[in-house]
């Protein structure tokens, strides 16, 4: 089985403060991470590095076989990144954000538009999807802003705190997307026994320190 993911000695600094103290971590293909802590122990700022978002300061990263940041070009278009920010422009509708964001990965014409059908169908947004987004409820926002994050069907999904503002009804539309069926996942959450049960490897930070648990 392939190697997903590959770091050795992550560090990544903010001037004196260090964000992430030298993380080391393996994730096959198919596999899913839960990556928990507290606030400000350096979860975020490991998956915006994943996702090609910022440079470490230090240390060896390789995503679905490419180095970073130096092949960050190779990696980004197959990775589906979700963060705490939508990432969708409130004044075009949630069909526009998602048509917008279909060309960027070079999808257009009636394959990408069957693709965004059936996507919004699959979160239950169909019928409000053709309103402006700064009019959607933020759990709608969050429904979109998933569509547009598995749209162009990556190879690796990086969720930071996928189910905020989701109601039940939202865990469970979107789940079908960004659940156990989704290939290989990294999830930041503070809610760890939502995750858990479908984690293979887990990696705890906080406090200067990290843990690998296999």
């Amino acid at each position: 089985m392939n190697e997903a993911i590959e770091v050795r000695g992550l560090r990544r600094d903010y001037g004196e403060r260090v964000a992430l103290p030298g993380v080391d971590l393996t994730l096959a293909e198919g596999e899913m991470l839960a990556v928990l802590g507290p606030n400000g122990s350096g979860k975020t700022t490991l998956l915006r590095i994943l996702a090609t978002l910022l440079r470490p300061t230090a240390g060896e990263v390789r995503v679905l076989g490419c180095a970073l940041p130096r092949e960050a070009w190779r990696a980004r278009g197959r990775i589906g990144f979700l963060g705490h920010e939508p990432l969708l422009y409130r004044d075009l509708t949630g069909r526009e954000n998602l048509r917008f964001h279909a060309r960027l990965h070079g999808r257009d014409g009636e394959p990408a538009a069957r693709r965004i059908e059936e996507l919004l169908a699959a979160v239950e947004m169909e019928r409000r999807a053709d309103e402006r987004v700064a009019e959607l409820s933020a759990g709608m926002r969050q429904r979109i802003a998933i569509c547009r994050c598995v749209l162009h069907e990556p190879e690796l999904l990086l969720l930071d705190e996928p189910e905020s503002n989701l109601d039940a009804e939202g865990r469970e539309a979107v789940g079908a997307l960004i659940g156990p069926d989704a290939g290989t996942r990294v999830v930041v959450t503070h809610d760890p026994e939502r995750v858990l049960p479908d984690a293979d490897r887990i990696l705890r930070l906080g406090a200067g320190r990290r843990e690998m648990v296999a």
